[in-house]
């Protein structure tokens, strides 16, 4: 029996009291995210960069309505249901990266058959993937090929399309005027699919009936997405208005704002913009205004794209005091990942607005304006306000600035870019600034991270840490003809060194020059009769196989004949010519 006891005996006395399970909680939670609403957050917007976000109608379908038997496979029968995102690991997230990479690089060809081969591999595609190749090619406007690629993904191929994948079906068709194909499929969807129809479906359907000038064939629509118990979406009612106003039916349109207000106490504000509009287009400005401070005083929390279509119809009409006041109040309510109610693009309206009313310092003083919480701006964003500072005289020190900047926050300049300052430096007589730009153009380094450059094959696995991020120095990679442009700049200002150094770097940089890149430097040191370098540069054209034109040939060989080596050039350029194959020069061997 005491043994028995010693057996039961607390343990408290020689162990530490165990933590309980939530408090645990509480200190694991401490180091990922403060809240649970956070972290709800975080899933959303790792969700939207993969490109795999889910209406909620998927993950949580109508209880009431009816599943088919998830074995289903015939064409006639119900499908299964699709997959969820639980699918997206391992090898598949990587090849679904893989994909997003290749269309972020506008290889869509290449995305599309890397997804399609994988389908042949054990590491078939899910449909998220099949979904980002679809809306990539519909992006393009390659209509043909997108339905192809449905047929071929989710009817060949037996992978579950899911709403997405008939939404983009949809979209593609009545983006091609095909509005009836559209109808077909919604109809399929409706009868065999285990899942209803999202409101993006009923939007792309009600803009597609519209723009076909079938806007009653819309209007019962929007009552069958109604009567089939969604909620009314202020998109769909918006397409609707505006075709109404279009048909100068403010009466009707008016009846469905105000419809649209009763059904929901939060809408879009994209219809208060389209309303406005039309007030301004009537001449009525007081009512336009009335009804921007109506949406105003609701205090909804307004997306980028709604704030940034209320901007242009401001802008448009000459509200600039207005204009600046829904920027500032968007700054000041812009909370990342929460609530993001400014973008990139909100910057161009107003830097773009400034540069059209003249009023400069204000455009710089605008882009350089945040709020709490800072937008992150892009290299679309930059580049937009550096061409506009080039372009005026006298602001090219403050691109100057600009440019530096991008490097310091991390936004890789791309070619454009230079080009803008580069024009501008040739255009104000600053040739030499001009070669100091592309060479640091070509020079400084851009940080990338590793897993994205892994993809393309450019570097080698690390042996450090798996996960971990590391950064590759290459600079920004120039085209032939932008090559080509600076060396013709640099010669017109009889820059010839720094011309031939640009010579020089292409080859270093892989790029293969072509006979444009030599025929202005050659023609003007046949001018300036610069016989050594010539003969060096005909050396390395023979090298590169780059032949000369009729007009460079008779030229180069004139240079020559002033001092009586006409015959000798001539007949090393005939060996040339037949002899393609030689990898030795032979224009050094002439007159020495």
């Amino acid at each position: 029996m005491s043994f028995y006891r010693h057996l039961l005996r607390p343990l408290t006395k020689h162990y530490p009291p165990v933590v309980g399970f939530g408090k645990l909680l509480n200190i694991s939670r401490s180091f990922a995210f403060s809240t649970p609403e956070e972290a709800a957050a975080e899933r959303r917007r790792r969700k939207h960069r993969l490109g795999i976000w889910t209406p909620s109608g998927i993950l949580r379908p109508d209880p009431n309505y009816a599943r088919p038997h998830p074995n289903a496979l015939s064409e006639s029968d119900p499908m299964p249901l699709p997959e969820t995102t639980s699918a997206l690991t391992g090898p598949r997230l990587n090849l679904h990266n893989r994909v997003r990479n290749l269309i972020r690089s506008g290889d869509v060809d290449s995305a599309s058959t890397t997804a399609r081969q994988a389908l042949f591999s054990r590491t078939r595609p899910t449909v998220y993937t099949c979904n980002a190749v679809m809306d990539a090619l519909l992006r393009a406007r390659r209509f043909d090929d997108a339905v192809n690629h449905f047929h071929f993904f989710f009817r060949q191929s037996n992978i579950t399309p899911n709403v997405v994948s008939y939404n983009i079906l949809i979209n593609t068709h009545c983006d091609a005027g095909r509005v009836d194909s559209a109808l077909q499929v919604y109809r399929h969807l409706l009868n065999n699919a285990p899942f209803p129809p999202s409101p993006v479906t009923y939007r792309h359907l009600t803009k597609g009936l519209i723009h076909s000038n079938r806007i009653s064939e819309a209007m019962d629509l929007l009552r069958e997405m109604l009567n089939k118990g969604h909620a009314a979406d202020s998109i769909v009612y918006n397409h609707l208005i505006d075709g109404f106003l279009k048909l100068d039916n403010m009466e009707k349109a008016l009846e469905l704002f105000y419809e649209l207000k009763e059904r929901c106490l939060v809408y879009d504000g994209v219809v208060h913009a389209t309303l406005m509009e039309a007030y301004f287009q009537k001449g009525m400005g007081k009512e336009a205004m009335d009804s921007f401070k109506e949406l105003l005083a609701r205090k909804f929390d307004m997306k980028a794209v709604t704030c940034n279509a209320l901007l242009q119809v401001l802008i448009k009409y000459g509200k600039m005091n207005d204009a600046f006041e829904l920027f500032d109040h968007m700054l000041a309510v812009h909370v990342p990942v929460g609530l993001v109610s400014v973008n990139t693009d909100s910057y161009n309206l107003m830097v773009n607005e400034c540069f059209r009313s003249r009023n400069i310092e204000e455009a710089v003083r605008v882009f350089r304006k945040t709020g709490p919480k800072p937008c992150a701006m892009d290299v679309g964003c930059y580049i937009n306000i550096i061409g506009k500072l080039c372009a005026e005289n006298g602001w090219v020190e403050e691109a100057e600035k600009l440019l530096d900047e991008m490097y310091i926050k991390s936004v890789n300049p791309d070619e454009t870019t230079f080009e803008f300052l580069i024009d501008a430096y040739f255009r104000e007589g600053k040739p030499y600034a001009a070669f100091q730009c592309f060479d640091k153009m070509i020079n400084t380094p851009l940080k990338m991270a590793q897993p994205i450059l892994s993809i393309f094959g450019t570097i080698a696995p690390s042996s450090e840490e798996p996960g971990a991020k590391h950064s590759v120095d290459v600079g920004v990679k120039a085209s032939v003809g932008f090559y080509n442009k600076v060396i013709s700049g640099l010669v017109n200002t009889e820059l010839f060194g720094e011309a031939q150094e640009i010579l020089r770097r292409m080859a270093e940089k892989g790029v293969k020059p072509n006979l444009a890149s030599y025929d202005s430097l050659l023609m003007a040191l046949c001018k300036e009769g610069k016989l050594d370098q010539i003969k060096s540069l005909l050396d390395e054209m023979a090298m590169n196989d780059v032949a000369l034109s009729p007009i460079l040939h008779e030229t180069v060989l004139n240079a020559f004949g002033k001092e009586g080596w006409r015959e000798g050039v001539e007949r090393v350029l005939q060996q040339n010519i037949s002899d393609s194959s030689a990898s030795v020069p032979q224009f050094q061997q002439v007159a020495t």
